[in-house]
């Protein structure tokens, strides 16, 4: 039962949405209430665009719903969407230059189906240029009250970084400027930034939710899914999001939505939870393995056995995705152009001189970075040597997580080498960056589901997220396990102070 003397930011996605079923407050209260929390907490820099007037029609359309008898599942709950998903009534960015300005004439089929089932859309949320980046601190839009492009800070510590590319996703659910939002994850966007900030946040198999106006970056990576601050929460929306779109997404899958709250209740006695040594070594800082190994012994008193295993070819992940995945974007990146939309550079001579111009101004050094490793792997002579060869590697780990699923139901394990890090601590040195993604790209090269779900502190007091990582189309027995251990503990109720 909702407590009507908790405030409105304190109530999780499940517990809005039953206030509003029983009136205890309006869709109209709540997204003034949240709308007012965006404006307040501006110094985080988590949204990048604002459009009261809309939201507030959404919220009292969806009061009229309520009032009808005909509401949705979410009907009423506020949600802000990572500014990658295009949104007629927000701007669309990606955190770029190239597409300041530009309003979309639609909505994203993610956007859409979570209108249809009756959220109201706060804002717009701040990310790394074109979903690229480990930190936030490539994007480069001015946040709603900022004059000029600012870092996302993680409200735990706002000198630290929040994780990328969703960051302000995950940092409007840890400061509660947001009950729910979406995110993307290329190689771990969604799962590292949800352990950085003590959030829940999953990665649907890739093809479960449609890519339809997700502003491509590497379009067999890409895969959109919901942070939220707990397995309930997101397994809410994950129903809502899912479900196959043929006729606009090549790469959706002709899978069903699915209810993944259904399960959520069932016993994880006997659960396998597989071990993988590799993410086990040197290279993982002591206070997460603490909070990661104190996790893994609550699964053990659930009823859940551990067992060793080994994916044999985690190292060789982060080479095969910084292949692959700038190779699809520099493809994906090459419609900015300054022709049909965007921006296009003032003064040139000819058409190539336009290009050219208009490129080196509207993209960043990290985008520039990425399209130009893409273009090299693909190029005459070293397609063979690098692009083909890391796909036939991505193929092997792939079938590393099969030979591992024999033995085991789920494979658990920390999301990042260490907790989030100071701002400008990485600097110029884009491989520090690269390094922290190990333990997520492996999952997102398979097209495997993945989860981060709260499970202690590091230090500074930094949060440590667990990963979860299923068989494909097991999001369902993810959420499961993630839901168990937040009825055992209480990581996921925590929030920063001075919120």
């Amino acid at each position: 039962m909702t407590n009507s003397t908790q405030a409105l930011h304190d109530l999780g996605v499940s517990e809005l949405a039953a206030g509003l079923r029983s009136k205890q407050f309006s869709a109209v209260e709540a997204a003034q209430h949240f709308l007012a929390r965006a404006q307040a907490h501006q110094n985080l820099g988590a949204y990048v665009a604002l459009n009261e007037d809309a939201t507030l029609a959404q919220a009292r359309a969806a009061d009229a719903r309520i009032a009808a008898g005909t509401a949705g599942a979410l009907e009423g709950v506020p949600i802000a969407h990572k500014d990658i998903f295009v949104t007629k009534a927000f701007p669309t960015t990606a955190g770029s230059k190239m597409l300041a300005g530009y309003q979309s004439p639609f909505d994203a089929t993610v956007v859409t189906r979570l209108a249809d089932a009756g959220a109201v859309t706060l804002g717009k949320l701040n990310c790394d240029e074109f979903a690229m980046g480990s930190a936030n601190e490539n994007s480069a839009v001015a946040p709603v009250g900022f004059d000029a492009p600012a870092p996302v800070r993680n409200p735990w510590a706002t000198d630290r970084i929040p994780g990328g590319s969703s960051g302000g996703s995950a940092v409007a659910v840890a400061a509660r400027l947001a009950p729910a939002v979406t995110g993307t994850d290329t190689g771990g966007s969604i799962r590292q930034p949800a352990s950085f900030c003590g959030i829940t946040g999953i990665k649907p198999t890739y093809g479960r939710a449609s890519r339809y106006g997700m502003v491509a970056f590497a379009s067999s990576l890409d895969q959109a899914g919901p942070m939220a601050r707990s397995a309930e929460d997101c397994a809410l929306l994950l129903s809502a999001m899912c479900g196959p779109d043929p006729d606009r997404d090549s790469t959706s899958l002709d899978v069903p939505a699915e209810n993944f709250s259904a399960k959520l209740n069932d016993s994880i006695d006997g659960l396998r939870i597989g071990i993988p040594a590799e993410f086990f070594g040197d290279g993982l800082a002591p206070d997460v393995r603490a909070a990661v190994d104190a996790a893994l012994k609550e699964y053990e008193k659930l009823g859940a056995k551990l067992v060793p295993i080994s994916l044999p070819r985690t190292e060789l992940s982060i080479p095969v995705y910084y292949i692959i995945a700038p190779a699809e974007a520099s493809s994906n990146l090459s419609r900015f152009d300054g022709v049909k939309f965007g921006h296009r550079a003032k003064d040139y001579t000819d058409l190539v001189d336009m290009y050219k111009k208009t490129r080196a101004e509207g993209f960043g050094d990290e985008v520039k970075r990425r399209i130009m490793i893409g273009a090299y792997v693909l190029s005459h002579g070293y397609y063979d040597a690098y692009y083909l060869q890391a796909q036939k590697i991505r193929r092997m780990i792939a079938d590393d997580f099969q030979n591992a699923f024999k033995s085991c139901d789920v494979i658990a394990g920390p999301v990042a080498p260490t907790v989030a890090w100071k701002l400008g601590e990485h600097g110029n040195d884009p491989l520090a960056d690269y390094l922290a993604d190990i333990f997520t790209l492996p999952a997102s090269l398979a097209g495997l589901p993945g989860m981060s779900v709260p499970a202690g502190f590091g230090e500074g007091g930094m949060p440590v997220g667990l990963q979860l990582i299923g068989n494909y189309f097991e999001e369902s027995r993810l959420l499961t396990a993630a839901h168990r251990l937040q009825q055992a503990t209480d990581f996921h109720l925590r929030q920063p102070g001075g919120l």
